[in-house]
């Protein structure tokens, strides 16, 4: 997908349906009403005018191709519904915000935006509403404006990015189909594939052969790939051996460096196309890097971005976000309701958000195999705002998997 011109992310066409009654004249009790629902849970948070937060919930995960998209809209209504309740806010009554911002999971097509938006829209929650990929939240969150180019790399791969006069570049992001490559399920298939090779003779040897098996106690690939087969080591476990591959990296094997290696391509190159796209690759411009694999900051894969970024794209400057996306989509909300900078600021301090001067990859705050957030900040406590209940690059193998992108 190219550059969407004239459209900031998210982008309404005012076209979609509405609740039945008119939302009341006077002011609603929050400016914005920010959703980052991705494959694995749901966050929505309430937020003032001013930037304070009032409340905070969290649901299960958002599969609208899996449940349908009422569902899926039914999961956000359960954050939203808990987010109101620690606001001590009713909820189902009418509009709760001036502006809805749903960064969604599977929102990949323009298409699946509009069908997601006219659906969230049709709830009546804010008096505005707007839907777009949750990739967009880790931008937001990580940029101080809306302007930028963020690559998440999670289970998938996904880039967009954006400029304050609303122009937007993207991608399709939906595996091997729209020609992606990367994220934690590729690195694991890639390190199975080179394995299985090793061991049988068909390819060269690499440390991985012992060390993929090692990891669930077995000896063999033979085993390993066995035990995959036939269930007995589900396929979602797999993704637990990427932290192996990082290891078996670090240690200098190099088939294994390869393959790091070939990400950290990818990755820069997606940043390199979306800044071309819209005219930055000639201004100082962040790249903001999300996802629980680049949260991990394994040190080869930094390293090569860091080269690769200053060869090809000098002016980009990377940074890794810690911030929730949540935090990035009620920055969007707050930005098309033109809240001034100092409840930017007092939302980014809620959710203790820090970028460091000088070190685009800063202490770790999050768990390097779960990517979960283990540093304490206001946004887990209850008060203000409260939780509601409710080398050189190996050529690698064609064709892998790539799941679609979800954390």
């Amino acid at each position: 997908m190219g550059v969407n011109p004239g459209s900031a992310p998210p982008a309404p066409d005012g076209d979609g349906p509405r609740p039945d009654s008119a939302p009341p004249a006077g002011p609603l009790p929050a400016a914005v009403l920010a959703f980052d629902a991705g494959n694995s849970k749901t966050d929505a948070a309430l937020v003032a005018a001013d930037g304070r937060v009032l409340g905070t919930g969290r649901a299960g995960g958002f599969r609208p191709p899996a449940t349908g998209i009422d569902a899926a809209v039914d999961v956000l209504a359960r954050a939203a519904a808990g987010a109101a309740e620690a606001a001590m806010l009713p909820f189902g009554a009418g509009p709760v915000a001036e502006q809805v911002s749903a960064c969604l999971a599977n929102a990949d097509l323009p298409v699946e935006e509009r069908r997601l938006r006219d659906a969230v829209a049709a709830r009546g929650w804010g008096r505005a509403t707007e839907v777009t990929n949750d990739t967009f939240a880790v931008l937001r969150a990580g940029a101080d404006e809306p302007r930028g180019v963020a690559v998440v790399c999670g289970a998938g791969i996904n880039c967009a990015g954006m400029t304050p006069d609303g122009r937007t570049a993207r991608f399709a992001a939906l595996g091997p189909l729209s020609g992606d490559l990367g994220g934690g399920r590729w690195l694991a298939d890639e390190a199975l594939w080179f394995a299985a090779r090793a061991e049988d003779g068909r390819g060269e040897p690499t440390a991985l052969a012992p060390a993929l098996p090692a990891h669930f106690g077995l000896t063999t690939m033979a085993e390993l790939i066995e035990a995959v087969h036939l269930g007995r080591i589900g396929t979602g476990r797999l993704h637990d051996l990427v932290p192996v591959l990082f290891a078996v990296a670090a240690a200098g094997d190099p088939v294994a460096r390869s393959v790091v290696h070939r990400q950290a391509e990818e990755i820069v190159t997606l940043a390199r196309v979306a800044l071309e796209r819209l005219g930055l690759l000639g201004e100082e411009t962040p790249v903001v890097l999300g996802g629980g694999v680049l949260a991990a900051r394994h040190p080869l894969l930094h390293g090569a971005i860091t080269r690769l970024l200053a060869e090809r794209a000098p002016k980009a400057v990377p940074r890794v976000v810690t911030a929730p996306p949540v935090l990035g989509a009620a920055l969007l909300g707050l930005d098309r309701t033109g809240a001034p900078a100092g409840a930017r600021a007092r939302l980014r301090e809620h959710y203790g958000h820090r970028t460091a001067p000088g070190d685009p990859f800063p202490t770790p705050r999050r768990c390097p195999v779960t990517g979960r957030n283990t540093a304490r900040t206001t946004a887990n406590r209850r008060a203000p705002g409260r939780i509601g209940t409710a080398g050189r690059v190996r050529r690698t193998r064609p064709g892998s998997m790539t799941a679609r992108r979800g954390r």
